[in-house]
């Protein structure tokens, strides 16, 4: 009965509870969206980054090299000498070495020429079709092409760069595989053979100094070559060699303060929001004062009273919360639908965090309780006989 009136009362009033709904629906979708991003972000860097000791590539800014061959979500530093690469690329020391070569796109994918070792590595397979054998066979991700359109046996041209609109290429590419998708970067790549982007851009390929790629992904036996061969790369080559796990971690940490920053803004607005409900029951108890005598006379016990005032405090918290999860939900649907078309990156994960937002949800309710401390103490306090009189 009294959670009842407690709505009532709050709906009876809307302009009173709607800038409480608003701050605390504004402040809970900030720290949610924020749970949510930097989650998945975390996740999305650390699962492509997984089994990747070294990356090879031109000189240039190390985070561009990273994002580029590992994520390809930026333009890359340059190309190397297949020539001047192969060396390294042969050690003992080396487990495996995957090399890369692009420059062209399709309708915004970018495509790759590599080795059949690029998808393996990321745990895909082909789920339909075959590899690539020949030159200009092309081997689909799983959502590029489901976003493409392309099945087996279809054809399409390349561009040169990433630009939807660039200058397209005569030879056209041919699909025979697709692969199962794997929730990684591959999944938006179209992959070929190192001689495709190699004739397309009709370099000669008797002459091994003219082949040219743009990275190499290396795995190692041991750790030594980590700590020794940047050094000698850099001394020795026109190349660097860069570890993907400091780049990446610098980057995060970038991110967290961000990230931070953001998280505390919104307990401020929930703070906010805080002031704003009991602002909201304190001048209802004002207004009602007459009526809550009315009902402690009617034979309402005080702990009644301020049951109704604490309800009425975590209705609109409540309310406040929900809202918040849904505007959090929609603005993590608007980044990654940006997220996707601008970096081929996937952020959508829209299930509800038990420990984080549970722990929010938590919290949010004793906003609500220190929110209906004082009124509730005044409304327990309140002198029947004095407010009947003076009403």
């Amino acid at each position: 009965m009294i959670p009842y009136i407690a709505r009532k009362n709050i709906t009876h009033r809307p302009l009173n509870a709607l800038l409480s709904l608003v701050l605390l629906s504004a402040g809970v979708a900030i720290i949610s969206l924020l749970i949510l991003l930097s989650e998945r972000v975390r996740r999305q860097f650390e699962a492509n980054l997984e089994g990747i000791d070294m990356v090879m590539g031109a000189k240039g800014s190390p985070l561009q090299l990273i994002l580029s061959a590992i994520y390809q979500i930026d333009a890359p530093t340059g190309n190397i000498r297949l020539s001047e690469a192969l060396p390294w690329m042969q050690q003992r020391l080396v487990e495996q070495a995957i090399p890369l070569a692009y420059g062209d796109s399709y309708a915004g994918y970018r495509i790759v020429g590599t080795t059949p070792s690029y998808w393996e590595h990321y745990g895909a397979s082909i789920s339909q079709g075959r590899a690539f054998s020949e030159d200009f066979e092309a081997v689909v991700g799983a959502v590029a092409a489901q976003r493409l359109g392309l099945s087996l046996g279809s054809t399409f041209l390349s561009v040169h760069g990433i630009s939807e609109e660039g200058e397209a290429h005569e030879h056209p590419y041919r699909v025979v595989g697709i692969l199962s998708p794997t929730g990684k970067v591959v999944d938006n790549l179209i992959l070929c053979s190192l001689e495709s982007v190699w004739h397309i851009h009709a370099h000669a390929l008797e002459d091994d100094t003219a082949r040219e790629i743009t990275a190499v992904l290396f795995k190692f036996r041991s750790p030594m070559p980590l700590v020794q061969w940047p050094r000698q790369v850099a001394e020795k080559t026109q190349m660097q060699l860069v570890s993907p796990a400091v780049e990446v971690n610098r980057l995060l940490s970038l991110i967290g303060v961000g990230i931070e920053a953001l998280t505390w803004l919104g307990w401020a607005i929930v703070a906010l929001a805080a002031l704003s409900v009991f602002v909201a029951l304190y001048r209802a108890l004002e207004e009602r004062r007459y009526e809550l005598a009315l009902m402690r006379a009617m034979g309402a016990s005080r702990g009644q009273v301020v049951q109704l005032l604490v309800c009425e405090s975590l209705w609109l918290c409540l309310a406040g919360y929900v809202a918040g999860l849904l505007l959090s939900r929609a603005g993590l649907w608007a980044i990654s639908q940006a997220a996707e078309r601008e970096f081929r990156l996937s952020l959508e994960q829209y299930g509800f965090r038990w420990m984080q937002e549970g722990s929010l949800l938590l919290a949010i309710l004793m906003v609500g309780l220190l929110a209906a401390l004082i009124p509730a103490w005044k409304a327990y306090r309140m002198n029947i006989a004095q407010t009947l009189q003076y009403a």
